[in-house]
């Protein structure tokens, strides 16, 4: 299984203070253990070092410290997606056919970085977002929020019933 992750699951992963903190977290502890192969899309790294040193978090993230977080939970364990001049240039014409413009082509990066690896799920915390860009459906957009809800009622429903 081969899961690519948008940028939103991990900074939900690194923020502590995050609504999704824990669920997100717990993806990031699977990628770690190895339990699937962990891709993220090289704009990907420059896109949470942004948020996580820029964002007013308290405390606040050093750029030290955010670059060591980047190393230690993603450029040791994951794959680095690439993309070619090509790549960048097929997005920018998808987007044109599509109607699409502004901020939803960094999606369409993440998009097609998950198409050219071949990945089984897109993990982000805004599927949403993703559902306007055609993606193969060999990928399936899943939020880490709904996954989680699918394995609370599947521990739930192996429980015994009460006598």
């Amino acid at each position: 299984m081969k899961i690519i992750f948008d940028s939103s699951v991990l900074i939900a992963a690194f923020v502590e203070a995050h609504p999704k903190h824990q669920d997100a977290l717990a993806y990031l502890r699977k990628a770690g253990n190895r339990e699937f192969t962990f891709l993220v899309p090289a704009h990907t790294i420059l896109e949470v070092y942004s948020v996580l040193t820029g964002a007013p978090f308290k405390p606040r993230i050093t750029p030290a410290i955010a670059k060591k977080m980047i190393d230690n939970n993603i450029r040791k364990i994951a794959r680095v997606v690439y993309l070619s001049g090509k790549d960048y240039s097929d997005i920018i014409d998808k987007m044109i056919r599509a109607g699409l413009q502004g901020g939803i082509v960094y999606d369409a990066i993440i998009a097609a970085c998950a198409e050219k690896s071949k990945a089984n799920v897109l993990l982000t915390l805004n599927p949403h977002d993703f559902s306007r860009l055609g993606i193969r459906k060999s990928v399936k957009i899943i939020s880490v929020c709904y996954v989680s809800i699918l394995i609370n009622i599947k521990a739930l429903s192996s429980l015994s019933p009460a006598l």
